[in-house]
């Protein structure tokens, strides 16, 4: 169960309870350079950094050399094998590394950053600076939420494929896992219906509060039930309701993944979203800077996912509310059962009580919804609620010996 002796608390599961009926094992298999023998050395040495546990990465194996061979070309591997997270590398940078002209590999990682999206670029002229992102978080979310779902190119649905396939292995899992302090990232936003009236509600539950911070939004499409529609395992629910705001949005805006909408078309969205049985998420700070909101369901949603189908603690930062259940109000008509993306409530219809699986629990308050009139489910604020973190410094600050400690057990077991 969670601890809830805890200033901040995340998911934690506990086995005999949380694991559905589709629980998957682990199926990565890590392998070693000299196991691809017909793979080209640029495209191992980018998988190779992607990769390392520090960027959350997969081990090497089978899927993460196809991920990569089809991502970039070979001579895009080798520009983009130069390249790093943090700091950045310049255009005649990474020219001199691979001994080519500027003209020549300026256009080919303006290419990669702004239309694959596979990179990320930051400046202008000769000052731009590239850098490598993650699998995921990074490449798999940028080159999607861009994407037309009713248009993908077979480009994008392949790799959309080859993504579910890697992510199917598990690997995942291995940075959620035995750490003692789990990383809060982001934070669930209880459905507005749910707690419209409670008196404990603080502004920073409320999103129509946290979009007033910022002047500028723009909104893509969701990358996972995206990628699960290519798949064949859709659940047929919106998918334009990925928000980005501030900074963050004029940024894609500009860069063409993003379409400029205003603050109250955002709250239409989400409201839409909601009503669907999506669940609200935004990253777990006060930042005026830049913040992203997602709506996520736990079929598609591969954070959520690590939960469902992974048995293994989520990045969800301890919910502000849970639900509680009045047996004698509750007719047993299982729709809170129903609605509930986290499997989190059982319904014993012979008598007509609601178990309740706390460790599963997002506290996203659609089980009220579902309930409506019957007034079976009440939201209550969980005592010891500490507000988000007040920037992205602290954040970063307190996640990084949750993070490191993921990274050290990721390596151990390879």
């Amino acid at each position: 169960m969670a601890d809830r002796s805890s200033s901040r608390r995340v998911i934690e599961v506990n086995r005999a309870l949380a694991g559905s009926s589709e629980q998957r094992g682990k199926t990565v298999r890590p392998k070693r350079v000299g196991d691809f023998p017909g793979v080209a050395k640029a495209h191992l040495d980018v998988a190779r950094k992607l990769s390392s546990p520090l960027l959350m990465g997969p081990p090497l194996c089978d899927e993460l050399v196809a991920l990569v061979q089809h991502l970039f070309s070979e001579e895009e591997a080798g520009l983009v094998r130069h390249l790093g997270q943090l700091a950045g590398t310049t255009a005649d940078e990474i020219a001199r590394a691979e001994h080519r002209p500027r003209e020549q590999v300026e256009p080919a990682l303006t290419h990669l950053a702004l239309v694959k999206r596979a990179i990320v670029c930051s400046g202008r002229d000769e000052k731009r600076k590239y850098r490598l992102l993650p699998v995921m978080p990074g490449i798999f979310e940028m080159v999607l939420i861009g994407e037309s779902p009713e248009a993908l190119s077979p480009w994008h649905r392949r790799f959309a494929e080859l993504f579910e396939a890697l992510y199917a292995t598990g690997y995942a899992a291995d940075y959620q896992q035995r750490q003692k302090r789990p990383t809060p990232m982001v934070r669930v936003l209880t459905v507005g219906r749910a707690i419209e009236a409670h008196p404990m509600a603080l502004p920073s539950d409320r999103l129509e509060v946290v979009l007033d911070r910022y002047q500028s939004f723009g909104v893509g499409q969701c990358q996972c039930r995206m990628t699960m529609q290519v798949a064949g395992r859709g659940c047929g629910k919106p998918l334009g309701n990925c928000a980005v705001m501030g900074r963050w949005a004029e940024r894609g805006i500009e860069q063409g993944w993003l379409k400029r909408v205003s603050r109250q078309n955002v709250l239409e969205i989400k409201r839409e979203a909601e009503a669907a049985g999506l669940v609200t998420w935004i990253m777990n700070v006060e930042s005026t800077k830049g913040q992203c909101s997602c709506s996520c369901c736990g079929c598609c949603c591969h954070a959520m996912r690590i939960v469902n189908e992974f048995n293994a603690p989520g990045v969800l930062a301890p919910a502000h509310f849970l639900p509680q259940f009045d047996d004698a109000r509750c007719t047993g008509c299982g729709r809170c059962e129903k609605n509930c993306p986290m499997g989190a409530l059982v319904i014993d219809h012979d008598k007509k009580e609601c178990r309740h699986l706390v460790a599963r629990c997002i506290g996203c308050g659609l089980c009220k919804v579902a309930c409506g009139d019957r007034g079976a489910i009440a939201m209550q604020a969980v005592p010891g609620y500490r507000l988000p973190y007040k920037s992205w410094f602290s954040l970063a600050y307190h996640s990084a010996p949750g993070m490191l400690q993921g990274a050290w057990n990721a390596w151990r077991s390879r």
